[in-house]
């Protein structure tokens, strides 16, 4: 079986220690997490993470069953590349006089999409969403000219489907009720 990408959301209670205790079952495992953000979810009290893994189809079943068994999540999904849409944002900063010095580096912030956010005497900040491969090629254009740092987010994604978790709770409902 080959690896693969594999988006994991994960809905919980925002309770403190959620985080080590999610990492934990990954560690357990001895599977590094790619990309991991955390955020309040569409649902009033409920947080959502957002993990990214690269394992098989296999090994992401069972992470989400050990997942599941946390006391504090609520449910726990995961979704293959073609099921989600998803950005990642980045920083860079780039001293100012190469910012300053001709139309170049303004046709290649045009060119990737990116827009500027900050012009300070000593530096520019600019800001570019996307899918990773493109953060880091305008990162690989930054770093021919001059780059001071550069920061990326996690992934941050949206399954296709409809919210499975609004789906899994009126089941629940359902299942009390009866």
């Amino acid at each position: 079986m080959e690896d693969n990408k594999y988006t994991i959301t994960v809905f919980t209670e925002n309770q403190t220690g959620l985080l080590a205790r999610v990492v934990s079952v990954f560690s357990r495992r001895h599977i590094g997490v790619m990309s991991l953000t955390t955020s309040k979810s569409s649902m009033p009290g409920i947080h959502r993470f957002t993990i990214v893994v690269s394992v098989d189809e296999v090994m992401v079943k069972k992470l989400i069953a050990q997942l599941d068994k946390q006391v504090d999540v609520l449910k726990a999904f995961y979704y293959s590349p073609e099921e989600i849409v998803y950005q990642e944002i980045a920083l860079y900063k780039i001293p100012t006089n190469v910012f300053l010095n001709g139309n170049s580096v303004e046709r290649m912030i045009r060119s990737h999409n990116a827009r500027v956010l900050v012009i300070e005497p000593q530096y520019v900040v600019i800001e570019k969403t996307g899918h990773p491969q493109e953060t880091e090629a305008l990162l690989d254009e930054f770093k021919k000219i001059g780059i001071y740092e550069f920061v990326r987010s996690g992934r941050v994604a949206i399954a296709k489907p409809m919210e499975k978790l609004n789906q899994y709770l009126e089941e629940l409902k359902k299942v009390q009720k009866s």
